[in-house]
């Protein structure tokens, strides 16, 4: 069977990488013209097309994925003018990357499966560097046999890809996913400054976390980056995480789920977004505690 043609919609950090290694590994691509003109640039001159809208996107496509910053742009996306809801046919499929609401999927995908469209949530976790190096990891909720349609597609640019259940699972295990990672970073960031107000050795601090239980990968992505003056070791966005905690707090609110600990960690993102830190990597966070305290962990470029 010939490769499905391939729609890419939201071509930014992670989507750029994806939208890449789609073209290369020989898929007939079309990707939706963005304000940032380089990206699209670069895979046009690898070999994709451009696409004027969501609509034309669909017409040109067999298989539409979407990978922007969440629910309000997928659904402009889907919803809005020259979007794909009207556009879409019953050999299509739509697979949302981004990091989305639960609920707002939900009603996404009973939208397109009143017109026979199957709509596939398919969250992404690592980052940009594995996005172009096409190894990402994928959280799919789909159909089985939705699953095995699509599977090809996203071996193109994920390592590994996980059914993780049917339509809805894979945004909310994708928003737990999140929630422990930034829960991690949130422990982190409290944590050094404490180390260096309490006059510790961070590098030996380190060393003793990294030979024993409370390693963890987020450590090792935020930890050595600040020992050596940069806050920047974890290549998520601050004010991206804060808006994925808030995700995952209306999800348990919405299940009537305390979570002390989840509204903990987003507000410490809160803040740190208050304090002018949004634009900066989720390592801004460690910033955000010495600002607050006076104290320094970072040490100064040489």
């Amino acid at each position: 069977m010939d490769k499905p043609r391939i729609g890419f919609i939201g071509v930014g950090m992670m989507g750029h990488g994806m939208a890449r290694n789609i073209v290369t590994k020989g898929y007939s691509t079309v990707v939706l013209g963005h304000r940032n003109r380089n990206p699209v640039d670069d895979l046009v001159a690898a070999g994709a097309q451009e696409g004027r809208n969501p609509s034309d996107i669909a017409a040109r496509s067999d298989i539409v994925i979407i990978c922007v910053t969440g629910s309000p742009q997928v659904e402009q996306i889907v919803y809005g003018e020259d979007g794909l809801l009207t556009a879409a046919r019953e050999s299509h499929v739509i697979v949302d990357c981004s990091t989305s609401e639960p609920d707002s999927s939900m009603r996404i995908h009973a939208d397109f499966a009143a017109r026979g469209v199957p709509f596939v949530d398919a969250p992404l976790a690592r980052t940009p560097k594995e996005a172009e190096e096409g190894r990402l990891n994928v959280m799919v909720g789909a159909e089985p046999q939705l699953f095995t349609r699509i599977e090809p597609v996203l071996r193109a640019f994920a390592e590994n890809i996980f059914h993780v259940g049917g339509p809805g699972a894979g945004h909310k295990t994708k928003l737990v996913n999140n929630f422990l990672a930034m829960g991690q970073a949130a422990l982190i960031a409290e944590a050094l400054v404490a180390a260096a107000k309490a006059q510790i050795d961070i590098e030996a601090l380190y060393k003793v976390v990294s030979a024993g239980g409370p390693n963890s990968g987020i450590f090792q992505m935020i930890v050595p980056a600040i020992l050596s003056g940069s806050y920047e070791g974890l290549r998520f966005g601050l004010d991206l995480a804060r808006k994925d905690l808030r995700y995952y707090t209306h999800m348990t609110e919405s299940l009537n789920l305390p979570s002390q600990l989840g509204e903990a960690v987003h507000q410490a993102f809160v803040q740190a977004s208050a304090m002018g830190l949004g634009g900066e990597m989720v390592g801004g966070l460690v910033k955000a505690q010495e600002q607050l305290t006076g104290e320094t962990v970072a040490r100064q470029r040489a």
